[in-house]
């Protein structure tokens, strides 16, 4: 699948393979949801070229994923550590598993527009909504072009808005949205047994399966709930049981998904 902009051909070699271009109206629209011009834009192609597009994995945004993964680990724990001067190693451990999740970067790539501009194989089409996988590494990519190309002060001046906001809500939060973490505490205190989860249903291919989870205390089931990965599922059914069980509220951590999501 091409975005709209893209120009592709076929070359002969040992097979035939995807060359990829990208049109200058969509390097434009990327630079200016990142607010900085490249000066190698073949790096913000590469970040937004799938390895189901791309002539070998190493030309693909697989790299770059890896690299912009830790630069963006690296902002989020500078911030949290310059931040809240008080706050204790285990605390921050967890407001920075919140602020780098999976969840949280395909919430940045959708509102940067980066999922529209990611060039996949058709392999990849299966109609709706990109996987939360493919959106994260997009974005994780885009940071590490964007580091390569203007280094970490640029980097750390496009994420510090977007990050910051997540990890004050995670801060002043009981539970920093690990609700299954939050769940197993509050039934330990009550002398509950332990929380189960329960896979219901799956459904969607195999590269962007969907599960349906529902957690049973003793002999009590709470609401099933889906999810674009089981771990999203089960914490989705965790948030359900607490707002049942009167723990949180029902505007506390958004609302679980009792629908399967529609994934491309």
């Amino acid at each position: 699948m091409l975005p709209q902009g893209w120009i592709s051909c076929l070359v002969a070699g040992s097979g035939l393979v995807w060359i990829v271009d990208m049109d200058a109206s969509v390097l434009a629209a990327a630079e200016s949801a990142l607010d900085h011009v490249f000066s190698d834009r073949v790096l913000l192609e590469r970040a937004l070229t799938h390895a189901s597009l791309a002539g070998t994995r190493a030309e693909s945004n697989e790299r770059m994923e890896f690299l912009g993964d830790a630069v963006l680990g690296l902002v989020v724990c500078e911030s949290i550590y310059t931040r809240y001067p008080q706050m204790l190693e285990g605390e921050m451990t967890k407001i920075k598993s919140l602020a780098v999740a999976r969840e949280t970067c395909a919430a940045m790539a959708h509102g940067l527009g980066l999922p529209g501009m990611l060039a996949m194989g058709k392999g990849m089409q299966t109609g709706g909504e990109l996987p939360m996988s493919l959106a994260a590494a997009a974005l994780e990519s885009v940071i590490a072009a964007l580091y390569l190309d203007a280094g970490y002060d640029a980097v750390r001046r496009f994420l510090r808005p977007r990050v910051d906001p997540v990890i004050d809500k995670a801060a002043e939060s009981r539970h920093q949205q690990n609700y299954k973490s939050f769940l197993q505490q509050y039934a330990q205190q009550n002398q509950l047994a332990q929380p189960q989860y329960r896979v219901l249903d799956e459904q969607g291919p195999d590269h962007a399966k969907c599960f349906k989870v529902a957690v049973e205390i003793g002999d009590r089931r709470f609401c099933a709930c889906w999810g674009q990965a089981k771990k999203k599922a089960e914490q989705e059914a965790a948030l359900a049981a607490l707002r049942e069980l009167g723990v949180l509220s029902e505007t506390d951590g958004g609302e679980p998904r009792t629908a399967p999501p529609v994934v491309k």
